[in-house]
């Protein structure tokens, strides 16, 4: 058990270093020897748990993906409308973004996935595909104006939301990412949601969080 304990602990220590490193530099600029340093670890430990550094950075990947169902089944479980479960399910990304190293580094490596294994997935489409089934939902409850096609609305909230991300990002490693996030909705959703749900929404945004654009 104590090996047990010591292997895990030294896996660990190998993952946050290389999430510091990877999300402060890139996956190309990020040696090695870097993450070696700021772990502790000796290059024979390293090989131990992980064969490469595509191998590392694929296991980042694959830890911050698995981040994202367990938020959304929280909010599903809230039971609040699709709109508000969109807002709130963003709002909970962009925290774990901006608090989250490894969530972040993970991020980045995934949007760098051709410098490191071209099967794994672009997170751009599965979002795009999560905000497309909320506006559709939200369609078919009566929630968005007239005219408004989700699969549009989802493709402009997509890159709207991740132009928020790569902007924070480069200029303070996302610290500020929330707060830009939240400052899209008033101006997105106006013309998107039905003027009884986004006043009734404003209210409650205001109420809530200061924040939100006023």
């Amino acid at each position: 058990m104590p090996q047990q304990h010591r292997a895990h602990a030294t896996r660990q220590a190998i993952l946050s270093a290389a999430a510091e490193e990877f999300d402060r530099a890139g996956y190309a600029a990020t040696p090695l020897s870097a993450i070696l340093r700021r772990s502790g670890v000796t290059k024979g430990a390293f090989y131990f748990h992980f064969p490469s550094k595509e191998s590392l950075a694929t296991a980042l990947v694959r830890a911050q993906e698995a981040v994202w169902p367990e938020l959304y089944q929280r909010w599903v479980e809230q039971g609040v409308d699709p709109l508000r479960m969109l807002v709130g399910l963003v709002d909970d990304l962009a925290r774990a973004i901006a608090t989250d190293t490894v969530v972040r580094a993970g991020l980045r490596l995934s949007c760098e996935s051709g410098l490191i294994d071209n099967d794994l997935p672009s997170p751009y489409p599965l979002w795009e595909r999560v905000l497309f089934e909320l506006f559709d939902q939200a369609g078919a409850g009566g929630l968005l104006r007239d005219g408004v096609n989700p699969a549009v609305a989802a493709r402009v909230v997509n890159a709207a939301l991740v132009g928020a991300r790569i902007i924070s990002c480069s200029l303070n490693r996302c610290t500020d990412v929330t707060q830009r996030t939240r400052e899209l909705w008033p101006l997105v959703l106006r013309g998107i949601a039905t003027d009884v749900w986004f006043e009734g929404w404003v209210g409650e945004s205001r109420a809530s969080s200061p924040l939100y654009a006023q």
